[in-house]
């Protein structure tokens, strides 16, 4: 239950052994005529030892949805470090192969689903569902859009975030899947919401609906350029 504890200990390896190895191994690479990095070399050694430890505790874990959902959320931001801070190379074996493993995968994307569903319940029955985080500043909230529009943009941009790592394009395309039956759900649930509007076609919520289609249509229009 605490997969984050082997996943700092490599990163503490990685980050405490670089000096010594650019320093006394990598020359001797180097003299030798080798092309190897010494400081990627250990670090791809240490992602093994990962994806050994993973393989064998996610069939443990994948029925407990909470347990699962913290590992792949440690798994995320340990390859957000190991490339962006330590220069890991997309070439090389790395914890996503193992998320990308068929039970592993559909599991993860019935969780992401489950969980993105109870957040669209809780932010369309919140109070502030539609009012503008930004109502009082006006020349930041041109679009007037209501809290609930907001939030279930930035959910699906964060599962953009969490998914574009992935090693194949055609499990991205599963993930964009997902995002295409949440917007759905989304435009249903706005429908629903605006019925019990009709009457009241100029009042404040059915307007704040009007504005959220507009805004969710808008930023889609501006994710068309990414691939």
């Amino acid at each position: 239950n605490k997969p984050e504890w082997y996943l700092t200990q490599v990163l503490m390896w990685i980050g405490n052994h670089s000096k010594f190895l650019d320093d006394k191994i990598q020359p001797i690479l180097d003299k030798a005529g080798s092309s190897l990095n010494a400081g990627l070399e250990f670090s791809r050694a240490l992602v093994m030892l990962i994806l050994e430890k993973l393989a064998a505790d996610i069939p443990c874990l994948l029925y407990d949805d909470t347990l699962f959902c913290h590992l792949v959320d440690e798994v995320l931001l340990f390859e957000r470090e190991l490339y962006s801070v330590h220069g890991y190379l997309s070439s090389f074996p790395s914890c996503m192969h193992i998320l990308s493993e068929e039970s592993c995968f559909q599991r993860w994307l019935t969780v992401e689903k489950k969980f993105a569903l109870q957040k669209m319940d809780s932010m369309l029955s919140s109070e502030a569902a539609w009012i503008s985080q930004y109502k009082d500043i006006t020349d930041v909230d041109e679009m007037k859009v209501p809290d609930c529009a907001e939030t279930f943009m930035t959910l699906l941009l964060v599962i953009t975030d969490r998914y574009k790592n992935l090693p194949t394009a055609s499990r991205k395309l599963q993930f964009l899947g997902l995002q295409k039956e949440l917007v759905d759900d989304f435009r249903i649930r706005l429908t629903q919401v605006m019925k019990e509007e009709t009457r009241a076609s100029l009042g404040f919520r059915y307007c704040a609906i009007l504005n959220a289609v507009n805004y969710i249509a808008t930023v889609l229009a501006d994710w068309a350029d990414n691939v």
